[in-house]
């Protein structure tokens, strides 16, 4: 589990930088993000965390303040629902884009090379400079498209 080690110590580094204190609540906020492997909302966060840690008292304002630190300092990132709100995962993970389904809100990952290559093609041809980028592609799943 070194990359959850290496994602405490960046924790810890932005804490002390920002000078704040490091707490028990958002280790566990932290590591419930990374030990879910999905997109969870601030809601479904609060939900895992009273599951795998009943004895934390963490509500769902500390859950906003600290995701809102993390997704700052790079720790998490964040995917936008428009009206229905964002969804986090870790941060530090491989590049990837996504496809959302828009009828039960599956979110699945995907790496595409020719993608990322088309993208840095574009931004050359523009003399524009590249910092990062986010795809989402919204649609219908396989399971979505089997019910109808």
């Amino acid at each position: 589990m070194q990359e959850y080690s290496y994602l405490l110590d960046e924790l810890k580094r932005v804490l002390k930088k920002k000078n704040l204190k490091f707490t028990r609540q958002r280790e566990v906020i932290l590591e419930t993000i990374y030990n879910s492997q999905d997109h969870h909302s601030p809601e479904e966060i609060l939900s895992l965390v009273k599951k795998h840690y009943p004895s934390e008292n963490i509500g769902i304002a500390t859950i906003y303040r600290n995701l809102t630190l993390f997704e700052e300092e790079g720790l998490v990132e964040s995917i936008s629902f428009g009206k229905d709100g964002k969804k986090y995962e870790i941060g530090h993970r491989h590049h990837h884009d996504h496809l959302i389904c828009i009828e039960c809100g599956k979110i699945i990952e995907f790496i595409d090379e020719i993608i990322e290559k088309q993208q840095e093609e574009v931004a050359k041809k523009y003399n524009f400079k590249m910092h990062d980028h986010i795809m989402k592609i919204e649609g219908i799943c396989q399971d979505c498209q089997n019910k109808k």
